[in-house]
């Protein structure tokens, strides 16, 4: 078990690096980045801070009524306080990756747009409370969300977004969880 534990530790800090380094290597050629901040409440008492790295390649496709679809892609490090009564972990980490569909405004000062993806995640920890525990580290990330950008160069965001964590079913017991989050981000 402890073997597992330190095995685990050491994977999470590998994913972490490389996280780091392709975030490095996309601000270096990346037609536009930002760093988002979130924030977020779950059920069973859980808090979670997010800080993201995105890209954004400029892609723009399919102009319907003055609105566009595109594609970022976003790298996420994340802490989860569990405040629930008899947490086992009361501090979890959270590493991935998503790919994030947007359907935005083409133009103005404001441009509003409504997003979703599916990623991956890494958890430092399985177990929430000695009766919640999730089966494995990997998880899958879903979210679909709602948000804007503005200002003269587009260089602020800001949205809501509701969040899905699972493994969907690939390993029992998978208890999921739901996270209500909103964040800020500036786009250099």
């Amino acid at each position: 078990m402890q073997k597992r534990k330190i095995c685990q530790q050491h994977n999470i800090l590998r994913l972490a690096a490389v996280l780091a380094l392709a975030a490095t290597s996309i601000s270096a050629r990346a037609d536009g980045f930002g760093v988002q901040l979130a924030a977020g409440v779950a059920d069973h008492d859980v808090k979670k801070g997010d800080l993201g790295i995105v890209w954004d390649p400029g892609l723009k496709w399919w102009e319907i009524g003055g609105y566009h679809f595109t594609v970022v892609g976003e790298a996420h490090a994340a802490y989860w306080a569990v405040r629930e009564d008899h947490a086992t972990h009361p501090d979890i980490w959270e590493f991935g990756l998503t790919p994030v569909l947007r359907f935005v405004r083409s133009s103005g000062w404001f441009r509003p747009y409504i997003e979703a993806g599916v990623g991956v995640r890494l958890l430092s920890h399985v177990r929430e409370t000695q009766d919640r525990t999730f089966s494995s580290s990997f998880q899958f990330a879903d979210m679909v969300g709602v948000g804007a950008q503005f200002g003269d160069h587009q260089n602020y965001q800001a949205g809501f977004r509701f969040q899905h964590l699972s493994n969907a079913g690939l390993e029992h017991p998978n208890p999921g969880i739901n996270f209500s989050e909103i964040y800020v981000q500036y786009n250099f």
